[in-house]
């Protein structure tokens, strides 16, 4: 359910005790929808559960997720910033920002910073415009391959989150598809504009990630 839209769906988040979305339940159990290994234990499938790709791969599909993103945040209309995108009450302007600031909350939990929900809330200024934007996108992109540069991508490494102890190698797989995720959604909201671009992400980008199956939900 889409707690945004249903009172009701909040009061049972509420009520379990759950303090963010997506969350998994039954009964009177619950766990959080980030991690598909803790999905798998929590459903009892006896089914492999983890990144398929490993912490390079998904470092190099990331860094080209955010160079996408640059290419594409200029060709949006600067009085179109203040839009809001399908279903939810986030404006194109945010989701720009938004799309890069995963991947600095990501590189702040490497460096043993506690990944909480309140990092993935932050908002650019009401008035940053697209220079603005890319600028953000641009350090953060630099941010990233220094990290890499500095042979950081020790997949084993326990990273502490809001939703418990995560390895580097699948948080990295989280927020690369998370990540991309928006750049796709960023790619679809220019088309409805009426803005043509090159298509700098195909469905290949995106092979072997657990991207959902929708560019938005519902």
């Amino acid at each position: 359910m889409n707690v945004l839209k249903d009172p009701a769906g909040l009061a049972e988040l509420e009520r379990l005790g759950a303090r963010s979305v997506p969350v998994l339940s039954r009964g009177e159990k619950f766990t959080f929808g980030q991690s598909t290994r803790q999905i798998v234990a929590f459903l009892g499938l006896d089914e492999k559960a983890g990144p398929d790709l490993s912490p390079p791969e998904l470092a190099a599909r990331l860094d080209k997720f955010m160079t996408a993103a640059l290419e594409l945040l200029p060709l949006m209309p600067p009085d179109r910033l203040d839009r809001h995108v399908p279903g939810r009450p986030r404006s194109y302007r945010a989701l720009g920002f938004h799309l890069f600031r995963v991947v600095d909350a990501f590189l702040d939990a490497s460096q043993g910073v506690v990944l909480v929900q309140a990092m993935f809330r932050e908002e650019p200024a009401a008035d940053a415009g697209t220079a603005d934007l890319v600028a953000y996108g641009a350090k953060v992109r630099r941010r990233f391959r220094d990290w890499q540069a500095a042979a950081a991508t020790d997949g084993s490494r326990t990273l502490d989150t809001y939703y418990g102890p995560q390895s580097l190698h699948e948080l990295l797989e989280r927020t690369t598809w998370h990540c991309g995720q928006h750049v796709r959604q960023y790619m679809m909201q220019l088309e409805r504009e009426g803005q043509a671009h090159g298509r700098p992400l195909v469905e290949a980008d995106f092979a072997r990630l657990p991207m959902p199956q929708n560019v938005w939900d519902g």
